[in-house]
């Protein structure tokens, strides 16, 4: 794993760092002594204190072996893992394809009762109609050189959508005009996508606000940020995925979500700008 951009990623990493050094100074151990029971150089002794590396299973078992704290084993593997899944990229998370990622998220969504949308390049998956998202995983499989399985990737990230439609789930979406714009997919793929968008908006589950090319503005075009209940927002950028978890972090995405909202239009001038979208292909 390399350094994150994300400070809840490297805090965690830090905090598993506090946790490993304090197993080996109870143990009564030097780094150099801990580095040679497991058999390393001391350097990767005091990279993985600093929180440099995430150890790996491995590491965290000789490490707990020489310290004799095997009963730790398990808690602290499953932490790193924790630790190692708030950033990933976007290659490692498509190796296999893209399906599994779109049902990760999909059980994600599952539990979120408030999702807080904002995009500045595609509509968010969940508003996406099968011809677009198909255009678009086709672009990005190519991009990053990853298996195709674009098929069964669609019908899960297609399947996302039916939280528009039950009970208790609520989607708050604000998306820059240039999003209308874009011609992400071919102008028929482009035109049933924008229908969909004005067929989804009186949705009682949705709130869909337009940042216009003309708006004064307060907080800068972002990368795309999904708001779920204040308790994680997923931050997609060109080569990963994100996951932020601290607090403050939390709190300034919160704080540029209000920021761009009273950018926004709604309602009938919303329609208005998608409906212009829609003209512009003809």
């Amino acid at each position: 794993m390399t350094a994150s951009p994300s400070s809840s990623a490297q805090a965690a990493r830090e905090a598993l760092a506090v946790r490993l050094t304090h197993l080996r100074k109870d143990a009564g151990l030097t780094g150099k002594e801990l580095s040679a029971r497991c058999g390393w150089h001391p350097a990767k002794t005091t990279r993985i204190q600093k929180g440099a590396v995430l150890p790996s299973d491995a590491d965290i078992r000789a490490w707990c072996t020489a310290c004799g704290t095997i009963d730790q084993v398990e808690d602290l593997i499953a932490t790193a893992r924790a630790v190692d899944s708030m950033y990933l990229e976007w290659r490692r998370l498509h190796k296999d394809g893209m399906r599994k990622v779109q049902e990760g998220w999909n059980t994600l969504h599952e539990r979120t009762r408030v999702c807080r949308v904002y995009v500045s390049n595609v509509p968010p998956g969940f508003f996406q109609t099968p011809r677009f998202a198909t255009a678009l995983m086709e672009q990005i499989t190519a991009f990053q050189g990853t298996p195709n399985d674009i098929t069964e990737a669609v019908a899960a990230r297609i399947a996302r959508s039916r939280f528009l439609y039950e009970g208790g789930h609520r989607y708050v979406v604000l998306m820059e005009e240039s999003v209308l714009r874009f011609r992400t997919a071919d102008p028929e793929a482009m035109r049933g996508q924008l229908h969909h968008l004005l067929a989804v908006m009186p949705l009682a589950s949705v709130s869909l606000g337009i940042i216009p090319f003309a708006a004064q503005r307060t907080v800068w075009p972002l990368e795309a940020f999904y708001l779920h209940d204040d308790e994680v927002a997923v931050v997609e950028t060109l080569t990963a995925e994100i996951k932020v978890t601290q607090p403050r972090e939390l709190a300034d995405y919160a704080k540029a979500f209000t920021g761009l909202a009273q950018m926004a239009v709604h309602g009938d001038n919303a329609r208005a700008l998608i409906k212009a979208a829609i003209d512009a292909l003809k």
